[in-house]
């Protein structure tokens, strides 16, 4: 886990140095994503790039994603404003949210551009699932696919409940954006690139037949990763329960839902299954928590180191008389020394980190208990609580902000 938040974190700020790339509207640091910046001609019928950009107006990176020298025409213009009004309502877990689309000429012809959230170090889900070093699932192949068609009907529910087509459903475009954690990806594409007027209930169950190709590929391929042998229906067939494949037949034969009754159809069959799935992803937030609960640890004695290193010994307050280290402060560097700079009886350094972390947690609790702290020519001890201690960091940095807004 804390791999993957290294790996999110630095994808969020990694940039291309001394790059060429215009600032559009109010998007900058625009910055092509690695594998995605190739052309998507092929899966589009259309040239186009994706960027990472940071908002000037709120300082979020987004997703960009350029359709190369688009003619816009008056049912182009009508599909933008399609994608402001209608897709920026679809709000889903298991779906990239798109916010908005625009033109622009900054890069020398009429693109579009369509904007959507940026999900960091991100794989497509043919990427994690369809390549040669395909990972083991950590369990069992039928909890995943359980999982992924959960996730995959809660999109379906949200696009189409708003009168809207998945239109493009495909195991290059959805994103595996953490563990068993997908989300469709490039909704509201096809809407700008093909805006002639569509019957929406013959699209949305083309959205269905599309699901059920996909998920019917990802369980043989899951099935056939996982050592069986066979081929095809009979791979799904020997590894899943009759209650998955049914919903496997659901997707593909079910050609004539309604718009709104033909998900809920399915939803209402896989209730149980939807609360296994929900019973495990509360688990796995569990989890989460405990996780954070021990890096809030981490950030509460960062904040206190950050305060011990701005009061002590600051050099344009040397000789400073109402800014010392003498007084109620003359403790501050000499904690500093319990705490970091203590040595053994032949005097080399005693790096321990139990004794810091205990001095740490123990001063931001402001605990009863006394020290001893000796300076450094051993002429004085100064005997005081860690709370004394807390009272002293906490005023004296006080003084230093009123100092710093004058």
């Amino acid at each position: 886990m804390r791999q993957r938040l290294h790996d999110k974190s630095e994808a969020f700020l990694r940039v291309f140095p001394n790059s060429t790339l215009p600032s559009i509207d109010f998007f900058h640091t625009l910055t092509p994503l690695q594998g995605a910046s190739q052309s998507s001609q092929a899966r589009y019928g259309h040239a186009n790039t994706v960027y990472k950009a940071i908002s000037e107006r709120d300082g979020k990176t987004y997703c960009l994603r350029r359709i190369h020298d688009l003619r816009v025409t008056a049912d182009t213009e009508h599909a933008i404003r399609t994608v402001r009004s209608s897709w920026n309502r679809v709000k889903s877990g298991s779906a990239v949210s798109v916010h908005f689309a625009f033109t622009t000429s900054k890069f020398g012809d009429a693109s579009v551009i369509i904007v959507s959230d940026y999900h960091p170090a991100s794989e497509t889900l043919s990427e994690k699932y369809f390549s040669k070093s395909y990972p083991r699932p950590g369990r069992s192949i039928e909890d995943t696919m359980w999982s992924f068609v959960v996730q995959l009907a809660s999109a379906i529910k949200a696009i189409h409940s708003a009168n809207l087509v998945a239109g493009i459903i495909d195991r290059t475009k959805i994103l595996v954006t953490d563990e068993n954690r997908i989300r469709l990806n490039g909704c509201a594409i096809q809407d700008v690139l093909d805006n002639r007027p569509h019957d929406a209930h013959d699209l949305q169950r083309q959205d269905f037949q599309k699901c059920g190709r996909l998920i019917s590929d990802l369980a043989q391929n899951l099935a056939a990763h996982h050592g069986t042998k066979g081929r095809g229906t009979d791979l799904i067939h020997r590894n899943y329960s009759a209650r998955l494949i049914d919903v496997f037949k659901w997707f593909s034969d079910h050609t004539h839902p309604d718009n709104h009754s033909g998900i809920d159809q399915l939803l209402t069959k896989i209730t149980a299954d939807i609360i296994d799935v929900f019973d495990a992803s509360l688990k796995a937030n569990d989890i989460l928590q405990a996780t954070l609960n021990r890096e809030l640890e981490n950030s509460r004695l960062a904040r206190l180191l950050f305060k011990l290193n701005c009061l002590n010994e600051r050099p344009e307050y040397e000789h400073d008389r109402s800014w010392s280290n003498h007084g109620s402060r003359a403790v501050l560097p000499l904690f500093r020394d319990y705490v970091f700079h203590q040595v053994d009886a032949q005097g080399g350094p005693v790096l321990n980190m139990a004794h810091m972390l205990a001095c740490l947690n123990k001063l931001d609790v402001g605990v009863e208990e006394k020290i001893s702290l000796t300076t450094r020519d051993e002429q004085s001890v100064i005997t005081v609580s860690f709370k004394e201690l807390k009272h002293t960091v906490d005023s004296a940095y006080a003084e230093l902000m009123r100092r710093t807004t004058g």
